[in-house]
């Protein structure tokens, strides 16, 4: 690819932030990678990068230049991926970013039983906090994000989305579990775990939480969500969480989920979604169906099992 090697290094840099870190993982001399960056600034006639004392950061120009490059080095790869398939059909590679919890939950199952199915397909998943799900998609770093309480964002495409519910998670041995449904008033007395602060899923369960008199003080709070199952497991406290996230601990019966019975309480919308103007190539586009069917069939467990919210029916018509 013509100028690939100088479109690498500028990527490469932008992603560490350190043209040594840089020209360590690409496997090059340091001097290489700067004289490489200086000429392309001379030649744009402004600088890609902000040298900072402990490293460097992209200047506005730099962001424009970087959203030009990936853009550039997806189009190569799409390029790649289509010339494979002509030789070895259903060859390609997938990048997705999600969140904590689903990359936990049941994703880890989808994903194993499409690479099982497609093993020319390589699947790259990484797990980012809510905050940072947007970012990666927005600036091409990966092909396809999954996650919870997205706002409407520019450059953003929503592939597909589903409601889930937030729901009151107990030991099995818990007296809670033993209803069918609750309500926010049979919890706050109770101890909690809960999601840390500033996360999408706390962002909900403070919402949730806030029309109670009283004040909500956890026990514990983290962003592990596997150390939130634990510690209720163990009987350290009740937490809330979508059901998605405790499918597989409630098929053991290890974890019971509960319903909210409060009105206010508001289901939390899961999104698929890629960039707006990035067209998705034949392996990522067979990913996307086989992902949505899957999410469509856990949904209809869910409804199965009566952990969705009923949907109100329809006017009659006069």
């Amino acid at each position: 690819m013509l100028h690939s090697r100088k479109l690498q290094y500028i990527d490469e840099i932008a992603r560490c932030g350190s043209i040594r870190k840089a020209a360590s993982r690409l496997n090059v001399a340091s001097s290489a990678v700067n004289r490489q960056i200086i000429a392309l600034e001379e030649e744009i006639g402004a600088p890609l990068f902000e040298r900072l004392p402990r490293g460097l950061r992209l200047t506005a120009a730099g962001e424009l230049y970087i959203e030009h490059i990936r853009e550039v080095l997806k189009d190569y790869q799409r390029l790649e991926s289509r010339i494979r398939g002509l030789r070895m059909p259903q060859a390609g590679r997938v990048s997705m970013v999600t969140t904590v919890g689903l990359a936990a939950g049941p994703l880890s199952d989808i994903v194993a039983r499409f690479v099982m199915g497609n093993p020319r397909i390589r699947v790259q998943l990484r797990s980012d906090g809510p905050a940072t799900t947007l970012h990666p998609v927005l600036t091409g770093e990966v092909d396809l994000g999954l996650g919870f309480n997205l706002p409407a964002t520019p450059g953003i495409r929503t592939l597909g989305s589903f409601s889930i519910p937030l729901g009151l998670v107990a030991a099995a041995n818990h007296p809670l579990a033993r209803r069918g449904v609750v309500n926010l008033a049979d919890a706050a007395g109770e101890p909690l775990v809960l999601a840390q602060p500033g996360t999408s899923l706390r962002n909900a369960i403070n919402l949730a939480l806030s029309p109670l008199a009283m004040a909500v003080e956890p026990l514990v709070e983290t962003n592990s969500m596997e150390m939130m199952k634990k510690l209720v497991r163990a009987g350290v406290g009740l937490t809330f969480m979508n059901p998605l996230d405790v499918l597989e601990d409630c098929r053991r019966g290890d974890l019971v989920f509960l319903p909210i019975a409060d009105d206010h309480v508001r289901d939390q919308p899961l999104k698929l979604f890629a960039r707006s103007r990035a067209p998705l190539d034949a392996a990522t586009s067979l990913f996307v169906e086989y992902l949505l069917t899957e999410f469509a069939a856990l949904v209809g467990e869910l409804r199965a099992l009566g952990w969705m919210r009923e949907e109100p029916p329809a006017p009659a018509l006069a």
